[in-house]
């Protein structure tokens, strides 16, 4: 018997770089995360629909996001970005054929595979529609798509009630316009919420609302938030001073309380929450899971094993070296080999699926009652900057597939069959440095706030 559930919640989103240049800067974002993350992840998805695993995933694509890779501009430059990188990868054949290095001109022949199968299943395999592929898995029940503001606005500091209801209705509009359905949850840009509060404006005192009452106007049930805004102290505000740290004058925010609000025994990120009242619920990212693949120091992206992001080949710009040491020189680093790389994804899927499977087990023996560990990153993680990361994905979700403890869900999913016992006041917060606003609102962007 099942004892609890597990859903990734992988975070998709890049700026809007249409038609912004390419290298080293603009359109080529969007070509690098799709032959990288998008179209690898896709595949990884469409392998395991084909032998049958029954997976499930959740996963939120912006409308900035989401709107770029459906465009006809953008893919017709991504062809020609394939072409390019399949040509330099074939140049590089022959560069080291003539030098004698034979390992060197093997990784060119693979990576010159590698981009021609990208090439050839984004054409044959999703019909150029990669937004496409998503909305299939979808429609058939494999994954959940979340929702997010239109232009990845950062809510809680946006001045007007109306640019907030904006960005989610107009996000709203790009989801049914691409998916064909409403969604159901949503992914705040950047995780950031904040309650609702006093204000003193021309007018008098009035109310501010929070993030959660935009959500319920717009009929989406579900939203995320990082570790410490479920697991921390109840929140007193935006500050417990009227300034935030070294970054100049930003008022306290006065939170409206709850009437009689009952704090709950104990705060999990194993349990959803409603939010201030009994109409739209929080998850909160599942820390352990997390930190064994976002830590520099020991997650399993930092493997001396696997490719090295920042070293580039000087003349093709492909990457052709391994981590080989976290601290080590770029120069010093030494050649990849992509048979080890894969056998240390084979070890670290299993390693993180039996780590799934103690969480979710060690819950439910200690409070008597199924969890769900919710583990949230952003997309481009897989595939981009950890180049296995999608074939890591893909064991993990067959893996766990085959767990006779957990059970795989989508987000939504789990919320209906296990709808909150208990709600949740939540403080101000983000997944951003500090768990605040400091990234966002700091002595570097005071200046555009007003504007915006």
């Amino acid at each position: 018997m099942k004892q609890g559930g597990f859903t990734f919640v992988l975070h998709s989103h890049l700026p809007y770089a249409r038609r912004a240049g390419r290298w080293p800067h603009g359109e080529e974002w969007l070509h690098e995360a799709a032959s990288e993350t998008y179209v690898p992840i896709l595949n990884a998805l469409y392998d395991l629909r084909e032998e049958g695993v029954p997976f499930r995933l959740t996963i939120g694509l912006t409308p900035v996001l989401t709107e770029q890779l459906a465009d006809k501009l953008v893919l017709e430059h991504f062809l020609e970005y394939l072409s390019g990188k399949i040509a330099a990868a074939q140049s590089d054949i022959e560069r080291f054929a003539e030098s004698g290095d034979d390992h060197m001109k093997y990784l060119a022949e693979w990576y010159a595979d590698w981009y021609l199968k990208v090439q050839s299943t984004f054409l044959n395999r999703f019909k150029r529609d990669i937004i496409g592929g998503f909305k299939l898995l979808q429609d058939e029940g494999y994954i959940e798509i979340l929702t997010s503001a239109a232009t990845h606005g950062y809510l809680p500091l946006l001045a007007r009630d109306s640019s907030i209801s904006g960005q989610l209705q107009v996000g709203r509009h790009s989801y049914v316009n691409h998916f064909g359905r409403q969604p159901r949850a949503i992914w705040l840009p950047e995780c950031a919420y904040r309650p609702a509060y006093w204000v003193d404006g021309p007018n008098g005192h009035y109310r501010k609302p929070g993030i959660e009452e935009f959500l319920a106007e717009n009929d989406e049930k579900l939203f995320f938030v990082e570790t410490h805004a479920i697991e921390g102290g109840r929140p007193v505000g935006k500050a417990t001073g009227g300034v935030l740290g070294p970054y100049g004058a930003i008022p306290q925010r006065y939170v409206v309380p709850i009437p009689d609000y009952e704090e709950p025994t104990h705060r999990t990120t194993y349990q959803p929450y409603y939010v201030r009242t009994p109409v739209v619920a929080a998850m909160g990212r599942n820390d352990r899971s997390g930190m064994q693949v976002w830590s520099a120091d020991h997650g399993y992206p930092g493997d001396f094993n696997y490719r090295e992001f920042h070293r580039k080949d000087g003349i093709s710009g492909m990457q052709y070296w391994k981590v080989t040491d976290v601290g080590l020189d770029l120069g010093h680093k030494q050649p990849y080999d992509p048979y080890w790389a894969q056998q240390r994804v084979a070890d670290h899927a299993n390693h993180y699926s039996h780590l799934i499977e103690e969480l979710v087990a060690s819950y439910t023996r200690d409070y008597g009652k199924p969890g769900i560990v919710v583990s949230a990153y952003d997309t481009e993680l897989f595939g981009h900057w950890w180049f296995e990361g999608p074939d890591w994905l893909k064991q993990v979700l067959r893996n766990l597939a085959a767990s006779d403890v957990v059970e795989q869900t989508t987000a939504s999913s789990w919320l209906e069959q296990h709808p909150p016992e208990e709600i949740l006041d939540l403080p101000e917060s983000s997944w951003g440095q500090a768990g605040n606003h400091f990234t966002w609102k700091n002595a570097d962007t005071e200046w555009m706030w007003p504007i915006i």
